[in-house]
């Protein structure tokens, strides 16, 4: 099950340092897709830091095709979320070192510096931003 691994891995990273609206739609594609999953294996299950996946990979087994596709789904949701924040983060590296160096990663406030910050960016900073859909 090495789509598994990954795909936990992924999501950790995804969630750490994301975008909330992205996760809450990858979330939303394995909770939809692996509802009756959920309900009969992991209903006992608190929600959060991975518990329920953790859950649905114990009974992969008896996971429905739906549920399996869902879960790939998720993976290639996540897989170009990485692939867009690692081409922010590489083309607006020096924006971030120059102007976003006190900010503290993740809950989306170093976007949020650059954003602040727009008129001094770097226009390859501007153009990746524009590119993956985080200009305002």
């Amino acid at each position: 099950m090495k789509a598994w691994s990954i795909f936990i891995v992924v999501a950790i990273i995804l969630l750490a340092c994301g975008n909330r609206l992205q996760a809450e739609s990858i979330v939303d594609t394995v909770a939809k897709g692996c509802n009756k999953e959920i309900k009969t294996y992991c209903s006992q299950v608190t929600p959060g830091e991975g518990r329920v996946l953790s859950c649905l990979y114990a009974h992969s087994d008896k996971l429905s095709g739906q549920c399996e596709w869902s879960l790939y789904d998720a993976a290639a949701q996540l897989e170009r979320a990485i692939n867009a924040l690692t081409y922010v983060a590489n083309e607006c590296e020096q924006d971030l070192e120059t102007l976003c160096s006190a900010v503290e990663a993740g809950e989306g406030r170093l976007l949020n510096c650059l954003k602040d910050n727009e008129a001094q960016l770097a226009d390859r900073c501007k153009q990746a931003l524009s590119d993956v859909g985080l200009e305002e």
